[in-house]
């Protein structure tokens, strides 16, 4: 049961930073090596709790699917998001953002269990958890690459 957990510093307010994580449009850019793209449930703008949303994907080869749920929102802390549907038997994603001097720190809190039993476990030892890891760092920087980015406040077209 790998418990990944990365830090992010980005020079933007916890409020910038928490509307992007939770923006579909942001997130398929983000993961736009992966291709993934919404496909079901909430396919566009910000997700609120209660929302679901599937993702498709190709990760390690394989296009899959996986849906998501919003469990959880305290906006602009945090928000969990836990899987419904997909390739691992459980995850819990927990987004926080603590707002320090000159922007916010985001924290991904992902914690996972992989399918299969021993296979799983092993899997994760060999590639899984490097994967995942690698994964949501490359998102986190993507993310405050466009936070970072200068945008009128309200209704710019700008703004992502």
């Amino acid at each position: 049961m790998p418990i990944i957990e990365h830090h992010e510093f980005i020079k933007a307010s916890p409020e910038r930073c928490f509307d992007l994580a939770r923006n579909v449009e942001v997130h398929t850019k983000t993961t736009s090596h992966t291709k993934e793209r919404a496909v079901g449930g909430v396919t566009t703008g910000l997700m609120e709790k209660g929302d679901s949303v599937t993702w498709e994907a190709v990760h390690l080869g394989v296009r899959q699917r996986l849906t998501a749920k919003i469990v959880e929102m305290d906006r602009p802390r945090m928000f969990v998001d836990v899987m419904v549907k997909g390739a691992f038997h459980s995850f819990v994603h927990t987004h926080t953002f603590e707002q320090k001097e000159g922007g916010t720190v985001m924290v991904d809190h992902f914690h996972y269990t992989s399918p299969l039993g021993m296979i799983g476990r092993l899997a994760d030892w060999l590639f899984l958890e490097k994967y995942m890891t690698n994964f949501l760092v490359r998102r986190a920087k993507a993310l405050k690459e466009i936070a970072e980015r200068p945008y009128i406040e309200e209704g710019s077209s700008d703004r992502e």
